[in-house]
């Protein structure tokens, strides 16, 4: 029995680490939001909020590519601005978390660092559709 309980927790860890090396999915109606490095038109469009998109902490990043963990922010940011009643993401900043060591032996310094979460903050916008 004791057995058979190890044995599941062990898969159930697993499996959870491996969907945490994957992107974080947009919805289907995100899936048309915009994201800009250009403000939209007060003129035009109606400003909604603020949102901040991430995929990736010290631990699953680790276990994640980069590729996966922007796109995850970029997904989660839309999925965000969506719920907002947006279809356009003015980008206010875009940060990369890198999480590194460093250690040594008798003088002989070693170490490195790697991408472990990325970070994407934004003004929500919408922009009727022309």
């Amino acid at each position: 029995m004791m057995k058979n309980v190890v044995t599941l927790s062990i898969a159930l860890f697993m499996a959870s680490s491996l969907a945490a090396c994957s992107s974080i999915d947009v919805s289907q109606d995100a899936t048309m939001v915009r994201l800009t490095h250009n403000e939209p038109s007060i003129k035009e469009c109606h400003f909604l909020g603020d949102v901040t998109g991430s995929q990736g902490d010290f631990f699953v990043g680790a276990f994640t590519s980069n590729e996966n963990l922007e796109t995850g922010a970029r997904n989660d940011i839309k999925n965000k601005a969506k719920a907002l009643g947006g279809n356009v993401v003015y980008l206010l900043t875009e940060r990369a978390g890198q999480t590194g060591s460093v250690g040594g032996i008798d003088g002989n310094v070693s170490g490195g660092s790697q991408q472990t979460n990325v970070t994407l903050s934004g003004n929500v916008y919408y922009c009727p559709v022309s």
